[in-house]
């Protein structure tokens, strides 16, 4: 919408005049990017609030699995229960208002995560419904949500594979790698849209099983969203993509607008969600978080980096199948808990301890993420 301005920006003033040079700055992507965050963490202040009081209101808050279920973790967080929860509305809202602010509409990349990350935030919003209305911790079904999460992301990964241009004609199926110059794979045909639709599940997934402390994954998506900024940064840019040896696509200069909105709205919740959280985020923001981290990753043909710049919901999710799988095997578990943040938290750590430890360790892992680029 903005973008619309330095479009007719000779409606306004004559080219000489200081409004027509200040619409002139909307053609950068560095300054778009960087009034959507501005945008969306000022959306969030502004809101979170009242957010929080509408929800009270409406008595909707976050259930706590029984003593019954997991009894020393029903010590550590049983006072939580009744903190309202839903809070992912916040981040939906504010990211999608400030990309639509500051994005070109004729962008099919933008849409395309949009696309997810409502899907999947509808998705979330169900599951918290059931929640909350039926006073458990169940929520949808595990068939019925992987069938949600599986159509939303299929949709996607056949956009991305079949209907957004790359560069000179070309297309996304190709696989890039870190320490190649060169596709590993110039086309993988159909398995892209398979290989981008569990990308897509499996983000959603590992960063709804992060969510379980306070900012433990609103901290991380943030780390995450900036890195991707950066490398949608780079290859929407043919000077820095051409350098540093990365897939060149025009279209994917107009994602860092959006991992900054996203990032600006993390940062927002953050304010709300920093422990002690007066709300929780919940599978609405967690499930859609990770939906758009995907797409963003994908967008700019970084889906395998995701695996190291995502370095805790890739461990997060590990802990839960290699726990899952030994009891299964051997009858013993691995850790004390799964997911893994929980693990630490049962060995003493405090809660403050487990989410500043996860959140270094995510920067980290975005760093190592970034550096990739000069591995080549």
């Amino acid at each position: 919408m903005i973008y619309w301005l330095y479009e007719h920006r000779d409606l306004f003033s004559a080219q000489d005049g200081f409004i027509y040079k200040l619409l002139n700055l909307f053609r950068y992507h560095t300054f778009r990017a960087g009034g959507a965050a501005v945008t969306a963490f000022a959306i969030s202040l502004l809101f979170g609030e009242r957010l929080i009081r509408k929800l009270i209101s409406l008595k909707i808050g976050q259930p706590i699995r029984t003593a019954e279920e997991v009894n020393k973790l029903f010590e550590l967080h049983g006072k939580k229960a009744g903190t309202p929860t839903m809070g992912g509305i916040l981040i939906l809202g504010s990211l999608v208002i400030a990309t639509l602010l500051w994005c070109k509409w004729e962008n099919p990349m933008v849409w395309t995560v949009l696309f997810t990350t409502a899907g999947l935030g509808m998705l979330g919003f169900y599951d918290d419904y059931l929640k909350i209305s039926k006073r458990n911790s169940k929520g949808v079904s595990a068939r019925l949500k992987l069938a949600w999460q599986g159509s939303v992301a299929l949709i996607a990964a056949l956009v991305f594979a079949y209907v957004i241009p790359g560069e000179d004609g070309g297309h996304l199926r190709a696989l890039h790698v870190p320490f190649l110059k060169d596709a590993l794979f110039a086309d993988m045909s159909f398995v892209a849209v398979i290989l981008f639709t569990l990308i897509i599940v499996g983000a959603s997934n590992a960063v709804n099983l992060t969510d379980g402390l306070d900012g433990l994954a609103t901290g991380c998506s943030l780390t995450t969203a900036l890195a991707y900024a950066a490398f949608g940064y780079v290859a929407g840019n043919a000077k820095y993509s051409g350098y540093l040896d990365v897939p060149h696509l025009s279209l994917a200069a107009e994602l860092p607008i959006v991992a900054m909105a996203l990032a600006g709205s993390c940062l927002g919740f953050l304010w709300w969600n920093a422990h002690p959280a007066k709300m929780f985020m919940g599978d609405t923001g967690s499930l859609a978080l990770g939906g758009c981290i995907a797409t963003l990753a994908i967008g700019c043909k970084q889906e395998v980096v995701l695996v190291l710049v995502g370095g805790v919901f890739v461990t997060e999710a590990l802990s839960v199948m290699l726990q899952v799988a030994s009891f299964k095997s051997r009858g013993k578990r691995i850790f004390r808990m799964s997911p893994i943040h929980h693990h630490f938290e049962l060995g003493g750590w405090h809660e403050n301890q487990v989410i500043t430890r996860f959140w270094i360790a995510s920067l980290i892992f975005a760093l190592l993420g970034l550096a990739t680029l000069k591995l080549r």
